[in-house]
């Protein structure tokens, strides 16, 4: 009997200690840079951040969003792949990192995206800018049009290219956003950030990313240099299931902000996990409905629910479907009924509409008065 107790305190004890492991979760490490974030790619959800809302020079890291537009552009219609761009003399001239376009030449525009991601060339961002918008300038514009649209609250353009301008300025937190809506919205270019060289012109160049020869997990994303900017990196990487967004900005080396960044992603991925509480269209439990043709409507969400937790959280979530109220008749595919909240330990982590999983059409006459009588006297006992 003594035996038995021991062995079933030691079970307990074990236990106890395993899961106190899965939830210990050390501070982040403190990196030597201006300011830093690290993102769930997945949920949004901020793991680490420091002076991420400060206010910096982006440098080529607006090239991000020139790529943006240039895919946005691509997926309307209004600019193909394969269409030629006239190089100009102001792209041409244009100092710092360049593709080697030469003035005049007509080039296609997917050659000039990669030497935008790849090669970071500040004569195919202009060269881009003024084939989707007639100039600079006015591309700029629509840059912060789209900063706006993306919630890049603190974020403002002034050129293509990330040269060093007054009011040029991002931040930490608005540059995980902008990588968030490159890899969400544009996975076919998305890929171009995970090339390793691009040659134009008889010249091989590298991409400037060097986590990408370091580290299998990361596919992406951009590096920017300048003297007020500091070396800086956006990188993404993925891992059981896991991508993870990682922005440095300001450190004093090419190599530091790659060693700093590499810090970033692995904490991230030996405390946290993204768990998915819900697929897409699930039918997460049916409801009653009044004066339809059907009696039932199926409960769904409209895209996946995924959940940052600390990794071997799992158990400890908990998801309450809410409906708003009895539902009637006439009901969309799609039409929001109620709200799915999801909680951890008791804090609300995910909050998304739930909704109609198919249509439900208006009963005739003699049903709908038949369930109004049936409601009114379910409603005498209720």
């Amino acid at each position: 009997m003594i035996k038995r107790l021991i062995a079933c305190s030691l079970l307990f004890i074990c236990a106890a200690l395993a899961q106190a492991e899965q939830s210990l979760i050390p501070a982040p490490p403190q990196l030597s840079a201006t300011a830093y974030i690290l993102v769930d790619a997945h949920t949004g959800q901020v793991l680490v951040e420091h002076d991420a809302d400060k206010q910096i020079p982006p440098a080529s890291l607006t090239k991000m969003m020139t790529a943006y537009i240039v895919s946005e552009e691509i997926e309307k219609g209004s600019i193909k792949e394969t269409d030629k761009v006239r190089i100009s003399e102001k792209a041409w001239r244009k100092g710092g990192s360049k593709m080697f376009v030469k003035v005049g030449n007509k080039v296609p525009v997917i050659d000039l995206l990669r030497g935008v991601i790849v090669q970071s060339g500040n004569d195919a961002s202009i060269a881009l800018a003024e084939h989707v918008s007639g100039s600079e300038e006015v591309f700029a514009e629509v840059m912060n049009q789209q900063a706006e649209l993306l919630g890049m609250r603190d974020t403002h353009f002034v050129n293509a290219t990330g040269w060093p301008a007054e009011g040029h300025l991002t931040t930490a937190r608005d540059l995980a956003t902008l990588a968030r809506a490159v890899i969400a919205d544009h996975p076919q270019h998305y890929d171009i950030y995970s090339e390793k060289y691009f040659s134009y012109a008889g010249i091989n160049q590298p991409n400037r990313n060097r986590l990408l020869w370091r580290d299998p997990a990361v596919d992406g994303i951009k590096t920017g240099h300048t003297e007020a900017a500091g070396y800086c990196l956006v990188a993404s990487a993925v891992k059981r299931g896991m991508r993870l967004i990682a922005v440095v900005v300001g450190t004093d080396s090419d190599e530091k902000r790659a060693s700093e960044t590499q810090k970033l992603l692995a904490y991230g991925f030996r405390y946290f996990q993204t768990h998915k509480v819900y697929s897409k269209d699930d039918t997460l439990q049916t409801e009653r409905v009044w004066g339809g043709k059907s009696a039932e409507v199926g409960i769904s969400v409209q895209e996946d629910v995924f959940v940052t937790i600390p990794r071997g959280g799992e158990e400890n979530i908990k998801a309450d479907l809410i409906i708003d109220g009895e539902l009637e008749a006439p009901l969309e595919k799609g039409q929001p009924v109620g709200k799915v909240v999801v909680t951890l330990d008791g804090e609300t982590v995910a909050d998304v509409p739930a909704v109609a999983a198919e249509e439900v059409e208006k009963a005739g006459f003699f049903k709908r008065i038949w369930d109004s009588i049936k409601r009114f006297v379910m409603g005498l006992f209720s």
